[in-house]
């Protein structure tokens, strides 16, 4: 990038500046022109000069102009006006003069906006594009978040100065040179002095900015790396949380805080400094004027008229002068802004361009071999982890690599996804060096996976085809209103020379997926079977059970999602299971569901904006009274408070019995303890309504079946039942409107899709009914063409910003999956299943392996492992020790002749 910001302004858009510099030039003349005007309107008609005799007029528009070379002259006599006409027509012309002069301001600004933010969105690209072109060791050592405030906060000035680099100060210039000019017209020692004036502006007011300018980088600098520490808080708050060290962060914020509090104090009292001494040079100029002027006016060497022009041409000054003095200013600071993110922004080794052209269409299957020769790599400290090791993997291989002490075989994989560089020897891809190679060639050959992939925000399905969005594999063909949305969005991106390629387009490289059979469902088979492989499909099925889905966006699936919940209970009864869920009935009452749920025998969505729950507002409550519940409901709380004070009421608080009772805490227990010990005093007190209220919450939230109190009577079930119309009725509007109430034969939104397929509640005393109905749910699920419904439904969970609403394994097995759904010829994994136990890594290292041995294109497998006993599943097996390799050769061979590989395995 060029060093200078004016160069790199004027380099990018040297055609638009000269545009508008020629409208500030035109601009100019009437600009003048309404300087001498008021001269003219108070000399002539107001004062009467030219106007002596009562009749006397003048001509207006008047001119006579000679032309060069030829000899010809252009004359007009103009308009005869007396002198009240003249009066009203100058000042029409004044009128016009400063609306023409607005209208040269509204364009000049207009245009110097939308240059600005063409070249804003120029630098931001290119920084982006920066990003992606960093070597591996610089990305190390770089904050994300200071890296992302400087492109979207520290670039933001740049744009503004833009449109300002060469059009303000030519513009303010221009206009301060006027107004300079005139003023010597009327009057040389008027001019002198406001000519000294402006010297003394302009000589000293910038450099007493220089501290401004100091103090301005000092406050940037030090507020990106509070920006860095913050983005580092975000990301390790779970470590935080783990060590106690948040009032060291506290402490350490605290500090940085001060410090930038100090800068950015010194700054504004040294800034309003230099304002008021500014701003008492601009004033001393006019005392001079009424002083000096008015004594020339006095002594007839200046008339009135002259003297009001000079000083209605002084007002125009110090504006302009200011503004460009600002101007100056602001030049130095965004040089200096630029600057700081050109070091950034700069550093050695960067990608060239032409590695990351796009490449449309299968580049895969050209390179045969995968080899190192003599490497030599270095850790990010700068020790040597690898050193003069020479490797070669051919296709169709399956080698697995373990490391005895150091991390050479990790470091190897890691040069293989072109993490690490090697600062000796090469690596071969083909024949080719693997860094010389374009993206599009190495990244499509080889799939890399290690434990540390990162995930985009989005869903779930997003992420796994991510690795397939390589380029626009199809053109969006636009009608209307999109096509000349589309025309204007490849024109500014042009202009402001970013790609214009479509986000609309269809990305994903159905020529790369896995399964490539050239059948239209590919890519949703080789992610079923990448999912499969790393058994995450359980999980995404898990994900689509707890999702709430819109009955209008799915209307196919909600219904047989209601027709599979019949079946699975005609099922149920066949198999002679049915007592495995106590199903909803309008006409029973659920013996496994609380107290509540059976009162209101339907889901209900959360009230939003707030942390009280619907069945805790005060709405509720008057509902229960209304239907002749409250008192019912208060006396089955008042006998479960009085039992469980009873069994737990002198147990320590953390008794294991707590953490099996969902009722209430030990902390529960006390206050009803106390609430009881009020109410049956001596003098039996009424119940205050949040004792009410207390008892009722604890009614609420009872299960027979699970607490046994003997609490709910087949009378007080009976009631419950009946009530519930009449609950409903006198609830509001607001929350009878929230509530969904169940029916057998319709799919209920409210509720999760697990909800609506079981429609009841499985029954608590049995521990294998669970299983059972998973086990029978299964088949059904299958049977009816709905398992990759469910799966599909379960893709397109939002996973978060990183996946962090998954767990740590299921971002490993997402990850390792994501590089099974593409096809490759070389597949790199590093260690990419550290979290899981020996079991589950062997399961999957098989499954995985088994995956790709079947596919046509026979690619070979490298796999850094962290069980070593998992090396008999390979063909291969390479031993580092101290990042040089020990040992090469089968698993039996090693197992026979290797002493190392020998303890290893052991």
């Amino acid at each position: 990038m060029e060093k200078n910001l004016l160069r790199y302004i004027w380099r990018h858009t040297r055609r638009q500046q000269i545009w508008v510099l020629s409208i500030v030039l035109i601009s100019m003349v009437p600009y003048f022109l309404a300087f001498d005007l008021p001269k003219r309107i108070i000399n002539g008609p107001i004062q009467g000069g030219g106007f002596e005799e009562p009749d006397a007029k003048e001509p207006f528009l008047n001119f006579h102009y000679d032309l060069p070379f030829i000899g010809w002259s252009i004359d007009f006599g103009g308009f005869s006006l007396n002198r009240m006409s003249m009066l009203m027509a100058l000042s029409a012309v004044f009128l016009m003069l400063v609306i023409v002069n607005g209208l040269f301001k509204f364009y000049i600004n207009t245009y110097k906006g939308r240059l600005g933010e063409r070249l804003l969105r120029r630098i931001r690209y290119e920084l982006v594009d920066r990003v992606l072109r960093f070597p591996p060791s610089y990305v190390k050592q770089v904050h994300s978040s200071e890296i992302s405030t400087m492109v979207k906060d520290e670039v933001e000035p740049f744009g503004g100065f833009t449109g300002d680099a060469f059009v303000q100060p030519a513009m303010l210039g221009g206009q301060a040179l006027a107004a300079l000019f005139f003023i010597f017209l009327q009057s040389f020692w008027l001019g002198m002095i406001a000519g000294v004036m402006v010297g003394l502006q302009v000589g000293i007011i910038p450099k007493m900015r220089r501290r401004l300018i100091d103090l301005g980088r000092q406050r940037q600098i030090t507020a990106r790396h509070l920006a860095g520490k913050v983005g580092e808080i975000v990301e390790g708050i779970g470590t935080i949380h783990a060590y106690d060290t948040s009032n060291y962060e506290r402490a350490d914020v605290a500090k940085r805080l001060g410090h930038i509090y100090k800068i950015r104090f010194d700054l504004y009292q040294w800034k309003f400094f230099v304002k008021f001494f500014n701003n008492f040079l601009s004033q001393l100029t006019p005392f001079l004027f009424y002083s000096i002027g008015g004594y020339f006016a006095l002594r007839g060497s200046l008339d009135v008229g002259q003297l009001v022009a000079v000083i209605n041409a002084y007002k125009d000054l110090p504006g302009p002068l200011k503004e460009l003095i600002d101007w100056d200013q602001s030049r130095q600071d965004v040089q200096v802004k630029y600057e700081q993110v050109l070091e950034q922004f700069e550093p050695p080794h960067m990608m060239d361009p032409a590695l990351q052209a796009v490449a449309i269409g299968t580049v895969s299957g050209q390179a045969q071999v995968l080899c190192t020769q003599n490497v030599t790599l270095l850790d990010g400290s700068g020790a040597k982890v690898v050193e003069n090791v020479t490797l070669k993997f051919e296709r169709s291989q399956t080698v697995a690599m373990v490391d005895n002490q150091g991390t050479g075989a990790e470091s190897v994989a890691d040069a293989f996804g072109r993490l690490v560089w090697p600062v000796s020897g090469k690596i071969l891809l083909g024949e080719a060096d693997l860094l010389e190679l374009p993206e599009s060639v190495s990244g499509r050959s080889i799939s890399y996976v290690s434990a540390d992939g990162y995930f985009f925000h989005g869903s779930l399905k997003e992420n796994i085809v991510y690795g397939l969005k390589h380029a626009p594999m199809n053109a969006v063909h636009y009608t209307g209103k999109d096509a000349a949305q589309r025309r204007w969005e490849i024109r500014e991106a042009q202009l402001a020379d970013n790609c214009d390629f479509d986000l609309n387009a269809d990305w994903i490289d159905r020529g790369s997926t896995s399964v490539l059979t050239g059948a239209p469902d590919d890519l949703r088979k080789s992610v079923i079977n990448a999912l499969d492989a790393v058994q995450l499909t359980q999980d995404v099925i898990d994900m689509a059970m707890h999702s709430i889905i819109d009955p209008a966006d799915y209307p196919e699936l909600t219904e047989k999602v209601v027709e599979l919940r019949l079946a699975l209970r005609d099922e149920m009864e066949k198999a002679g299971i049915s007592n495995l869920v106590v199903h909803f009935d309008p006409s029973r009452y659920n013996t496994e569901a609380t107290v509540g749920e059976n009162l209101l025998f339907g889901a209900m969505r959360p009230l939003a904006g707030s942390v009280v729950h619907a069945h805790e507002s005060d709405y509720f409550f008057e509902a229960l009274q209304s239907a002749g519940l409250l008192g019912l409901l208060y006396d089955m709380g008042f006998m479960i408070a009085e039992n469980l004070v009873e069994i737990f009421g002198g147990l320590p608080p953390d008794h294991p019995f707590f953490q099996q009772l969902d009722v209430l805490t030990a902390e529960d227990v006390l206050n009803y303890q106390q609430i009881l010990q009020r109410l049956k005093g001596r003098n039996r007190p009424a119940p205050s309504e949040a004792e009410q209220r207390a008892m009722i919450r604890l009614s609420f939230r009872y299960i027979e079946p699970r607490y046994r109190l003997g609490v709910l009577t087949a009378e007080i079930r009976d009631a419950l039942v009946a009530a519930r119309d009449r609950f409903h009725e006198h609830l509001p509007l607001e929350l009878r409107e929230r509530i969904e109430r169940y029916d057998p034969h319709r799919y209920v939104s409210a509720a999760t899709l697990r909800e609506n397929i079981v429609f009841g509640k499985l029954v608590s005393r049995n521990p294998e009914a669970p299983a059972k109905f998973r086990k029978l749910a299964v088949k059904l699920s299958r049977e009816r063409g709905l398992t990759e419904r469910f799966l599909g439904l379960g893709l397109d969970f939002d996973i978060g910003s990183g996946g962090r609403r998954l767990t740590i394994i299921q971002r490993h097995k997402l990850n390792l999956a994501r590089a099974l759904v593409r096809r490759s010829d070389f597949y790199v994994f590093n260690k990419p299943l550290p979290g899981l136990d020996r079991r589950a890594q062997e399961e999957i290292v098989r499954d995985v392996l088994a995956f790709l041995r079947e596919q046509d294109n026979y690619p070979s497998v490298i796999w850094v492992l962290s069980n070593t006993s998992l090396s008999k599943m390979f063909d291969r097996v390479v031993v580092f020790d101290r990042g040089t390799v020990v040992a090469d050769g089968s698993f039996e061979t090693l197992g026979n002749e290797n002493g190392i590989f020998k303890a290893l395995v052991a």
